[in-house]
């Protein structure tokens, strides 16, 4: 229904030019002036205009994108509500169109167009969009604005949707043939919505590291946040962090399927490692080469998670073992001049802006944030069978050493949609799942810094049949993807993961895929999965 909405929409914005879907454009260096008349529902046009090929500086501090094809960019502001402001773009090639419409989410509590996912997509040959969500200036400004919580929560993603498949057609006198969806962290929650309430909107989506298990989520970021400075000197210093992934990596790495030279884990969950270990400062003393005490406390209550204190019920899933020291992870959660700005956002909605995280009571206040906010912003529907039954396919993938949304949980939702489906033959029909070792936060970390050409293979799987088996993954210098090769490596759909056979380690014809011991997910309780 959504998508022959959204044909007919960018039919009748055809013929208020007067031409039909079926013409061919204009002859024109760039026809986009003329989308600046269009007239959609709900939504003002704000910029249509040419960018010549080569380096375009998006508004405001970003960083200029270049090597970029002359292409026409559309601004424009949705308002499915009165009080709704939602920002979208849409970056249209001039030449060469693939002929595919691609959403791109954002990341955090957005607030921003994201230029660089524009820029991925437009070299790409895709007609290429992207929002704000919703949130601008900043998600922590919508205290009392349910509207604007609904927008983040899903219906921004939609509505983006909708408009720029619209006018994509419009600007190209047809429709794209296939549409796509790729997002991270944030574009994770954005890709997972988009599959569990809205089918109709894409064919292939890419979900990495998703953050769909919103309320519970940012708990495990509070509960860091009080485990490191509820008692006098239990913050972790960087030094200290390093002490505890040292340990954890002499005691586990190339144990758990990697190979003997491993700097980070394949699989953390095969990792038993004993915090009590560690070397204890002397009484009075405090230095990097040891914790003391009231930092070992720390650190095993981080290493808990957050747990409701009045059932014991767990909340959400703990942060990786052997990510301690990983970027967006532990040292920036227990800052509380920085987390609180960062990641308290839908406290503040739930609570008011002067919400104060030392009084934040996992029990109660756990229950009214949930009952407020978890019907719009979580994606924890494991009922899949209308995006499934379109013949849409799904990829998921998500790193063992992301410190800010755990493995643990993406894994979690695949097993409960396993379990849904009847096994995972049923499931990998559509879905499939890749854990990508030692990748921190959507990519970076110690080991591998991606998973290879995901959207490539979703493509492939969706276009022509050909099931996503092998990728292979890349670990960059600097995890920087325009230095040089590290190392390489394959990663597999689950239950698979890499195991080192023989050979130079850097190079993936010395791993297999093998069905590792994982032991069971550690989930949250059931009425945290809602």
């Amino acid at each position: 229904m959504i998508k022959h909405a959204a044909f007919a929409l960018a039919a009748a914005l055809c013929l208020q030019w007067g031409i039909s879907v079926a013409q061919s454009p204009p002859k024109s260096d760039c026809p986009c002036a003329q989308l600046a008349k269009a007239r959609i529902p709900q939504a003002t046009i704000t910029v249509a205009e040419c960018v010549p090929a080569g380096t375009f500086s998006p508004p405001g501090n970003a960083q200029p994108l270049t090597d970029l094809p002359a292409f026409c960019r559309v601004a424009a502001v949705l308002k499915p509500s009165p009080d709704s402001h939602i920002r979208i773009e849409l970056w249209l090639p001039e030449a060469g169109w693939n002929e595919r419409f691609l959403g791109t989410g954002t990341g955090g509590g957005a607030g921003y167009i994201n230029y660089g996912s524009l820029a991925m997509g437009l070299r790409k040959g895709f007609a290429t969009a992207n929002t704000d969500m919703g949130t601008s200036p900043g998600a922590n400004e919508h205290t009392g604005h349910p509207e604007k919580w609904i927008d983040f929560g899903h219906r921004a993603t939609h509505e983006m949707t909708v408009a720029g498949k619209a006018i994509t057609a419009a600007y190209y006198h047809k429709p794209a043939r296939m549409a796509y969806f790729s997002g991270c962290s944030t574009g994770g929650q954005q890709a997972l919505m988009e599959s569990q309430r809205y089918p109709d909107d894409y064919d292939g989506i890419l979900a990495g590291a998703p953050a769909n298990n919103r309320t519970h989520l940012h708990t495990g970021f509070v509960w860091i946040l009080r485990a490191t400075n509820d008692a006098p000197g239990s913050t972790l210093s960087k030094q200290k962090l390093d002490l505890v992934t040292r340990a954890v990596l002499r005691a586990c790495a190339g144990k758990d399927g990697g190979a003997p030279g491993d700097n980070f884990l394949t699989n953390p969950a095969a990792c038993l490692f004993d915090p009590e270990t560690l070397p204890i400062c002397p009484d009075g003393t405090d230095d990097s080469t040891c914790l003391t005490k009231s930092q070992l406390a720390a650190l095993k209550k981080i290493r808990q998670g957050p747990v409701n204190p009045t059932t014991g019920e767990r909340i959400y899933t703990p942060i990786p073992v052997g990510s301690e020291n990983v970027a967006a992870g532990i040292d920036m959660q227990q800052n509380p001049a920085l987390a609180p700005n960062a990641l308290f956002y839908q406290y503040k909605w739930a609570f008011g802006k002067d919400f104060d995280y030392k009084t934040f009571d996992f029990d109660r206040d756990q229950d009214r944030l949930d009952a407020l906010l978890g019907p719009v912003l979580n994606a924890n529907s494991t009922d899949l069978s209308a995006f499934k039954s379109k013949g849409s396919k799904l990829l998921m993938y998500t790193g063992t050493a992301d410190p800010l949304v755990p493995y643990q949980d993406a894994l979690s939702y695949y097993e409960r949609v396993i379990g849904i489906q009847g096994g995972i033959p049923q499931t990998q029909d559509f879905f499939r799942f890749y854990l990508i070792p030692g990748m921190g936060h959507c990519s970076g970390g110690p080991g591998l810094n991606d998973g290879g050409d995901m959207l490539g293979a979703l493509m492939e799987w969706k276009e022509k049949g050909v099931t996503p088996q092998q990728l292979i993954g890349t670990a960059y210098e600097g995890g920087d993807s325009k230095k040089s090769i590290r190392f390489q490596r394959p990663v597999y759909p689950y239950p698979l993961l890499p195991a080192y056979k023989a050979g130079n380690e850097t190079l993936p014809e010395s791993y297999e895929g093998r069905a590792q011991p994982i032991p069971e997910v550690t989930a949250p309780a059931a009425r945290y999965l809602k």
